[in-house]
């Protein structure tokens, strides 16, 4: 009996011990979890032709700022994709800083005018202490247009985007009509005119058959 006891007792001490291993052992782990990066709060970019440091912030418009900051964001983590194209082929160059408050994140040279459409270019020591490769992407078809809206002195190019920025005194495509980039528009109007050669035709047909008609009908009261 006395032997029975002792097993037991040891029995559920080893339990508690180990749930107590598992406790402490997860403790840390979960004190240590990521926390999630911080939110952007301004954007600065600079350029030979730009007198200072232009600043874009949430405040200046959300959609410009969230735009802007979408022309970059997804190279922090992406693979190069392209070579470096000749200097002579790149254009005016801007360089784009992204900060959390003061402190800057990531740093990227815009190309928008580049040979073969915009370039990017990631320097591989960033601000925010990540070594990335160095490396060079295409850039988004909408870059000579957002940063012409952010203040860089850039030829608009309304045809780039169907609708606008707003916030901004005027948007991306603020020369086109609705009807000229609309795909859903185009459609409707051309099903409106097959409606109308459907009737046309329709009408023709009926005209036909009804002279066919009256012409069966006097020859055969003629015989």
């Amino acid at each position: 009996m006395v032997r029975r006891a002792i097993t037991r007792l040891w029995s559920a001490a080893g339990v508690v011990a180990v749930a107590a291993t598992l406790t402490l052992g997860a403790a840390p782990a979960a004190l240590a979890a990521p926390k999630a990066p911080a939110k952007p709060t301004s954007i600065q970019i600079m350029g030979k032709d730009i007198p200072g440091t232009l600043i874009v912030e949430p405040s200046d418009g959300a959609r410009l700022f969230d735009t802007l900051l979408g022309e970059v964001n997804w190279i922090a983590t992406a693979k190069p994709v392209t070579t470096a194209p000749k200097a002579n082929k790149l254009g005016p160059k801007y360089t784009l800083i992204v900060l959390v408050k003061s402190a800057p994140q990531q740093v990227y040279n815009l190309y928008p005018e580049a040979t073969g459409g915009p370039r990017v270019h990631r320097p591989a020591p960033q601000p925010s202490g990540g070594q990335k490769p160095d490396g060079w992407f295409y850039g988004r078809l909408t870059m000579p247009e957002t940063l012409r809206l952010s203040g860089v002195p850039l030829q608009p190019k309304p045809d780039v985007i169907n609708g606008g920025i707003g916030g901004v005194g005027g948007g991306v495509g603020e020369n086109l009509k609705v009807g000229d980039a609309d795909p859903i528009s185009g459609v409707n109007d051309f099903l409106g005119r097959m409606r109308d050669l459907l009737l046309l035709n329709g009408a023709v047909l009926i005209v036909i058959v009804s002279g066919l008609a009256g012409m069966a009908f006097l020859i055969r009261r003629r015989i």
